[in-house]
């Protein structure tokens, strides 16, 4: 027999003339419940839960179903007070039809509980069953569940006008509803299948259904899209990368190819940006960031965008591949950007007085990195003491590298001298990461004194077989500032350094393999900051050859210099970023 509860939630009322200016009006949404009531027939007690505003849509005319989700809900609480489960069914049902009820071809109703999020729909597209209340006209069935005894669940109900609805016919309706929830062990449970959705900044992590065999998704930023997109389906969960916006977001899902839509609560515009990076703001509005982490043990030789990751400031965002919209005009040079640093400082790096991408003119000149080798201390853009003992005596940075010397008088004349060194970064820096290890396969903390063998940071990251690369600098002391930065050594007397082998390696670089195709590329052979070995006899440094791949090079080498700055996070630019339109400081 069935157990039939019956639950007053809606009065939908029309208002005539209720927005001031507008010429008709549209249905708005109240409630009459005050406070909780609970209702009891036979193992279901139904509890409502209401509170002071009940449904209440301040909008009475058509929204977005996003708009629509951020309105107030209704709940209402089932509990199974018996022993053994029972299913259950919840419909909507209409009432009083007049000449101007409003039909629920208008209507968007969306549905979620503790297990399940928004399953929005048109009232009239879910399945039409035989209403069952006094004074009803239609019904439709929103869903259907189990209780196992002495469980209970909460739905939270909301009802808007459909954004699609037009004056004719919306305008001016009445609408009265009641829900009824029916128990009965004999009804079909056809909604097995339930999805959550985790909102973690841009990341949207799906759990979903045990034992389930697909998914498909799609993410909109106004009403339900078709979930058309394929989902990767791991241990009963999948993860979305949106897009980071300024306007609301949410992803929606298909679960084993049912018809029914389930939407994640909304996903709030995520700044990407530090408050007042007005170039970060610039430059990321004309890239989407990529999802998810690339595969560094392959070179990337086509335009594959931006992607994110951490450094020791936050979230930066860097280039890979063959882009052609990381152009930056500053100081009478033109540069490319390799990141946006956590901090919102804009990184460059130097390409010359024009935009030849190949040829010396990409350099300022050649240098070695160091005039000597024989010692650990020289692999550093600092050191400290050749035949020392100790860690700390021989990378203190007490001395200039060779290189440092060129990079800091080319600063000072082009940069500081002709005025345009307000606008870079005294807050950024550059890792020269000499975290050593008498281990090549794996750091152990070990060596990095006099002529000990010794493997650094990058060595273990890049040139074995599993390429990891990172932007956090594991040592402060390897982390080169000036005196200015809240973080680093403040060694620095000028706010300039070179690029690292962890950078080339995002970009798209791979030790000895060539890619003569990626924006790093200017077949000539330069230095990066990055220490690699000592082998016993000479200090190494990382370089990027003229093939466009990551090696190793004795640091009394003369390679290329190709200075690095950081554009302060408060700078404007204008422009597209392409050669022929560069992002230019103002």
């Amino acid at each position: 027999m069935k157990k039939r509860i019956v639950i007053l939630v809606v009065s939908l009322i029309a208002i005539t003339g209720i927005i001031v200016g507008v010429s008709y009006a549209f249905f708005s949404i109240g409630g009459s419940q005050e406070q909780a009531n609970t209702f009891t027939s036979g193992c279901l007690n139904i509890s409502l839960t209401n509170e002071s505003t009940s449904i209440n849509l301040t909008n009475t005319y058509p929204i977005t179903d996003i708009e629509g989700l951020e309105g107030a809900s209704y709940d209402f609480t089932i509990k199974n007070t018996c022993t053994t489960e029972t299913n259950y069914s919840i419909n909507l049902e209409s009432l009083n039809k007049q000449t101007n009820s409003l039909s629920a071809d208008y209507i968007k109703v969306a549905l979620s509980s503790d297990t399940v999020d928004h399953v929005i729909s048109k009232l009239s597209s879910n399945t039409s069953v035989t209403p069952e209340i006094d004074g009803s006209y239609e019904s439709y069935n929103l869903y259907t569940g189990t209780l196992k005894g002495s469980e209970s669940k909460t739905y939270h109900l909301k009802l808007w006008i459909d954004y699609d609805a037009t004056k004719e016919g919306a305008a001016n309706k009445t609408y009265s509803s009641k829900i009824n929830v029916i128990a009965n062990p004999e009804t079909t449970v056809v909604d097995i299948l339930e999805a959550k959705f985790g909102i973690e900044g841009t990341t949207v992590t799906s759990t979903l259904t045990e034992g389930l065999t697909s998914a498909s998704y799609c993410i909109t930023t106004d009403n339900i899209c078709e979930p058309n997109t394929s989902a990767t389906v791991s241990n009963n969960s999948y993860t979305v990368e949106v897009e980071s916006k300024e306007e609301n977001q949410m992803v929606c899902t298909k679960l084993n190819n049912t018809s029914k839509i389930i939407c994640s609560n909304v996903i709030e515009g995520v700044k990407l940006c530090p408050e007042g990076a007005e170039a970060c703001n610039t430059i990321l509005a004309n890239n989407s960031v990529n999802s998810g982490t690339p595969n560094f043990s392959q070179v990337a030789t086509t335009n594959e965008g931006v992607y994110k990751t951490q450094d020791d400031w936050g979230d930066s965002y860097y280039f890979r591949g063959a882009v052609t919209n990381n152009w930056v005009k500053f100081a009478g040079y033109y540069w490319r950007i390799i990141r946006i640093n956590g901090d919102g400082s804009i990184r460059l790096i130097y390409n010359g007085t024009s935009t030849a991408t190949t040829g010396t003119s990409t350099q300022i000149q050649t240098s070695a990195f160091n005039s000597s080798y024989n010692d650990n201390a020289y692999v550093g853009y600092m050191y400290g003491s050749t035949g020392a003992s100790s860690y700390a005596a021989t990378h203190a940075n007490n001395n200039n590298s060779t290189i440092k010397g060129v990079l800091d008088s080319w600063y000072q004349t082009n940069i500081a001298n002709k005025g345009f060194g307000n606008k870079v970064s005294t807050e950024a820096g550059f890792c020269g990461d000499r975290e050593p290890s008498t281990s090549s396969s794996s750091s152990n903390g070990s060596g990095g004194t006099g002529i000990t063998t010794t493997y650094y940071g990058g060595y273990i990251r890049l040139v074995n077989s599993t390429k990891s690369p990172t932007l956090k600098c594991k040592n402060s002391s390897d982390l080169y500032t000036v005196s200015g930065s809240s973080k680093g050594n403040k060694a620095l007397s000028n706010p300039v350094g070179l690029i690292t082998a962890d950078e080339v390696a995002m970009a798209g670089g791979v030790y000895r393999q060539t890619n003569q195709s990626y924006y790093l590329y200017t077949n000539q052979v330069y230095w990066t900051m990055s220490p690699s070995f000592f082998n016993g006899s000479y200090a190494r440094v990382f370089y990027v050859n003229s093939s466009g791949y990551l090696n190793l090079a004795f640091v009394n080498n003369s390679w290329g210099v190709c200075p690095v700055i950081n554009l302060s996070a408060d700078v404007k630019v204008t422009g597209s970023g392409t050669s022929s339109d560069p992002f230019v400081v103002s």
